[in-house]
């Protein structure tokens, strides 16, 4: 396989760039409304709750989003997204600048988030088939996920460069120009069913519980579909990544220097383990998607976080950090291709929701086994239990396989 083979088609060029801006603008809020959140309530409830509202919607609406994506232009969905973004930045600055936010205040806003992402997603994911085709969407998905992990690694410096230059209620501020490039790129990007040759759009209508009922049973005949679905979902009912609302709970029970600056490197060395894990895997084109590679990167993406969670020694936590950002694009993005690639034409949008909200959705979960019981044994331990158990089920998955 060609090295970035998916760089070579302009409007991938031009949707990367904008999905980086995007997605650094996301992980620019989550970062200052978290440390704003967690020093004003301490609250490992609420951090939990962060979770929730941001993948409940996924669960309940993916597959409607990839249905609604199969049956409209997935542009205009993903930009109605992009518009609840912001106004969900707005809405923190406005209430960072009052000092006014109270506990329901925040939760309101977190599920706001929480619907723009499930208009984001799957219309984005279908927009990567329109936009490089079968031959490089194995390379477009996987450098997608290397871009959202870069742009957790420079949300952090870029958010803590306006936090210091302007503030928490002027930073959040800010952060919603970062979502216009993406929603002026679709305005015009050629892509989208009347674009598709070959075959027409479905005019089946958005049929909610209906079509994710259809689609479990449409997928039975594709035991590749089956087990992805089944190993990403185990991973994000059990993690998902609710570690990165308790990370302030981390970086304090570390006591390693500066809280603040503890924090932000612990979020960068996941984040710089994805991205490694682009460039290395994207560079030298290795890793072709299999199911079985799929299941065992799992299995060891649970290991490195089993051991980051208990880790007492700061460095250690972050070397092990590293190495489980590494692995989760390695084993997430073969997942997300092997499900697109073995997806019926006509059903695409619908399957790939239900990939999602497996992928995605199931992470709310993840809030209440690491979060609310963190709340109660102590986030280590709960993260710890979490993993082993995303790790029975990949290793009972690639014993079935």
């Amino acid at each position: 396989m060609r090295s970035f083979a998916a760089m070579r088609h302009s409007g991938f060029r031009a949707q990367f760039t904008t999905y980086v801006l995007a997605m650094m603008a996301d992980n620019i809020e989550h970062v200052i409304s978290y440390w704003v959140v967690f020093q004003k309530f301490h609250s490992p409830a609420l951090g939990g709750f962060a979770v929730v509202s941001h993948w409940l919607p996924f669960l309940l609406f993916s597959v409607a989003s990839g249905a609604l994506a199969d049956r409209v232009d997935p542009r205009r969905v993903i930009q109605c997204g992009m518009g609840l973004f912001i106004i969900a930045s707005a809405s923190w600055g406005y209430f960072f600048f009052t000092d006014s936010l109270q506990t329901w205040e925040a939760m309101a806003i977190l599920v706001i988030h929480g619907c723009a992402g499930v208009l984001w997603q799957t219309p984005n994911q279908m927009l990567l088939y329109d936009i490089v085709g079968p031959a490089e969407l194995e390379s477009a998905v996987r450098l997608n996920a290397m871009a959202r992990y870069l742009a957790v690694l420079a949300g952090p410096a870029v958010g803590a460069a306006i936090l210091l230059a302007f503030g928490p209620a002027w930073g959040i501020m800010l952060n919603t120009v970062f979502y216009l490039p993406l929603v002026l790129w679709l305005i015009g990007a050629p892509y989208g069913p009347r674009f598709r040759k070959g075959w027409a759009a479905p005019r089946r209508a958005v049929r909610g519980l209906n079509d994710i009922l259809s689609t479990m049973r449409e997928i039975r005949a594709h035991p590749t579909i089956v087990s992805m679905v089944l190993l990403s979902g185990a991973a994000s009912f059990f993690v998902g990544n609710a570690y990165s609302s308790q990370m302030p709970n981390f970086a304090a029970d570390l006591r390693h220097g500066d809280p603040g600056i503890a924090y932000s490197m612990l979020l960068a060395a996941d984040a710089a383990g994805g991205l490694l894990a682009g460039l290395i895997l994207e560079g030298g084109g290795l890793l072709p998607p299999r199911p079985r590679t799929a299941m065992m990167l799992a299995l060891l993406w649970g290991g490195a976080l089993t051991v980051f969670s208990l880790a007492a020694a700061y460095w250690l936590a972050v070397g092990f950090l590293l190495s489980a950002g590494f692995l989760e694009l390695s084993f997430n993005a073969m997942a997300q291709s092997l499900v697109q690639l073995d997806a019926p034409p006509d059903k695409r949008g619908r399957v790939i929701g239900l990939f999602n909200m497996a992928s995605l959705g199931l992470r709310t979960f993840s809030g209440i086994s690491v979060g609310f019981i963190g709340s109660l044994i102590g986030i280590h331990w709960s993260l710890a239990a979490s993993a082993v158990a995303a790790m029975l089920v990949a290793g009972a998955l690639l014993i079935w396989a």
